[in-house]
């Protein structure tokens, strides 16, 4: 049975001044999956990311057409932006823990949204579980973020996120600042979130699309060339654009 999409976008443009970032963007992406966003450096692939729960806000960028997200216009006039970040949460590009303990990094959210202490006390565990942090950390939750590593400061990133009870992740390339090893641990940490959210990635790591996500997204020069699962994506792309992607001709 195939999955629902959980966010799509439909006729999708964005312009940053006069510089159009994004073409008339139509993409569906389903729920409880891994779907990595592919292309070449400066494509639109991160402008894409962002547009899902309107952080090119603070960009002055210029939006028209529609995103969906469970059935609602996310760029309505009424649209609430911090519950649309809670349920819609990001992790970036490098990690940027806060400089507070390990505990208040991912205490912070639950504590905004005013949850008894027993409460928080229960989600910061289980979020430093689901981002595979906890038997790292349950024994220095006061210590400084800053003073873990910087793969455990992502997985300390992720596990913030997780505690504000989102639907979908957005990971702007997650990996770009750790080690090989450190890289897998993430993919595979993915893999496993996908179970319980929707994981959306961009990536400019093509070993990493094709290891870690179930679909994926071809963009260039703004335009979505191509969708598919993963598997046919890069071995029997349909598009000569894709192809040439994919086996290294140009990006």
């Amino acid at each position: 049975m195939p999955c629902m999409p959980v966010i799509q976008t439909e006729s999708l443009n964005l312009y940053y001044g006069k510089h159009q970032a994004l073409k008339d963007v139509r993409v569906a992406f389903r729920d409880r999956e891994v779907t990595a966003v592919i292309g070449p450096s400066g494509c639109g692939k991160s402008t894409l990311l962002r547009s899902l729960n309107r952080m090119n806000d603070h960009l002055g960028a210029t939006i028209t057409g529609i995103v969906l997200f469970q059935g609602k216009n996310i760029y309505d006039p009424d649209t609430d932006l911090i519950e649309l970040r809670k349920r819609v949460g990001m992790v970036f590009q490098r990690p940027n823990p806060f400089p507070f303990s390990v505990f208040s990094n991912v205490a912070m959210g639950p504590r905004m949204y005013g949850l008894p202490r027993g409460e928080i006390d229960a989600r910061v565990e289980r979020s430093l579980h689901a981002s595979d942090l906890w038997d790292k950390v349950k024994d220095k939750l006061d210590s400084p973020a800053l003073s873990l590593s910087l793969g455990e400061q992502q997985q300390l990133c992720i596990a913030r996120v997780i505690a504000t009870g989102p639907e979908v992740i957005l990971f702007d390339e997650p990996c770009s600042a750790l080690d090989p090893m450190t890289t897998l641990h993430i993919e595979e940490l993915m893999r496993r979130l996908s179970g319980h959210f929707s994981v959306i990635v961009v990536t400019h790591n093509m070993q990493q699309a094709a290891r870690a996500s179930d679909t994926t997204v071809f963009i260039l020069s703004g335009q979505i060339v191509e969708v598919g699962p993963t598997n046919t994506i890069f071995t029997r792309p349909s598009d000569k654009r894709t192809e040439d992607y994919i086996s290294g001709r140009y990006g």
